[in-house]
């Protein structure tokens, strides 16, 4: 049974954040360390929750419970990165098909904030520290463009836009079957399944989600699509399509258990990304064309027409 220390102590001065001055107080804990604690509910302020940003006041009560071993903190791995895009602001990667995009069960390392770790350090303390400099995820085998962070400012602002559903993404989908209507749009809550906690589904009582598709190529058992999701719902563009019955090619989740056409991954790649420059205020737009593994399997079907 792990063992714990209690500590509790009043602040003396203002406006430092509160995964600041916890290492302060516990010699030999780390800014991530204190990140995951607080995360995990380990420390109160004032007998209340707070988020590792909180600024703290002058006479704050902060109580933490301290555990004799900590969990593994998250270390920089030379992974090579496909990267995109970059300035001293933020970076854009094209993450590979089966990365996963930050450490969880068992997934504790190989991971992009592990590769983006290494590459760029100073993303350690950017956001929480497992999911650092992450403002918005990919499924783990899907590849295309991933936005990172490289400050708070930055991203906090991209959060905000996500948020008001400013960033357009763009994806390629190889589905089953040919899609008809030729293009449209899905309007179908998600959340959990009911039967199957570990998948997403349209269920009535779910978050809203929207995605907008039209079919680019057609073959004799498959539609090569362009999505665009406009929220970002927990595999959103899976779940819809799979739900309209044009599941995506090599989806053994949502889709057929047997995969004939594509096994080692889906057929998912987020293509094209748009967002607004939180340091210029420009909008910028970047690509990524499909991987040449994807690439091979419409060169396939197109040699069967």
């Amino acid at each position: 049974m792990t063992q714990e220390q209690e500590v509790t102590f009043i602040a003396d001065s203002d406006g430092e954040r509160l995964d600041r001055i916890i290492p302060t107080q516990s010699p030999g804990l780390s800014r991530a360390s204190a990140q995951r604690l607080i995360k995990g509910g380990a420390v109160t302020v004032n007998g209340r929750l707070c988020k590792p940003s909180y600024r703290v006041q002058t006479g704050d009560e902060i109580f933490m419970r301290i555990p004799d071993e900590m969990p593994e903190p998250v270390l920089p791995e030379d992974i090579l990165l496909d990267i995109i895009y970059e300035d001293k602001a933020l970076l854009v990667v094209n993450k590979p098909a089966g990365m996963v995009v930050h450490p969880a069960l068992g997934h504790s390392s190989g991971t992009l904030v592990n590769a983006v770790l290494a590459h760029c350090p100073q993303i350690a303390n950017v956001g929480p520290a497992d999911r650092a400099g992450i403002v918005h995820r990919l499924d783990k085998d899907t590849s295309g463009l991933i936005l990172i962070a490289k400050d708070e400012t930055t991203r906090a602002d991209l959060q905000r836009q996500f948020k008001r559903r400013q960033v357009a993404k763009t994806y390629l989908a190889l589905v089953e079957d040919q899609v008809q209507p030729r293009e449209g749009v899905v309007d179908a809550p998600v959340g959990r399944d009911k039967r199957q906690r570990k998948k997403m589904a349209v269920v009535r009582r779910g978050r809203k989600a929207r995605t907008l598709y039209r079919a680019v190529e057609y073959f004799p058992s498959h539609t090569l699509l362009e999505v665009h999701p406009r929220t970002g719902r927990t595999h959103q563009v899976r779940v819809h399509l799979a739900w309209l019955g044009y599941p995506v090619v090599g989806d053994t989740v949502y889709g057929h258990r047997r995969q004939r056409l594509l096994k080692s991954r889906h057929f998912l790649h987020a293509t094209r990304l748009r967002f607004i420059h939180p340091a210029t205020g420009e909008e910028v737009e970047l690509e990524a064309p499909l991987p040449p593994g994807l690439a091979a399997i419409l060169e396939q079907l197109r040699r069967r027409l």
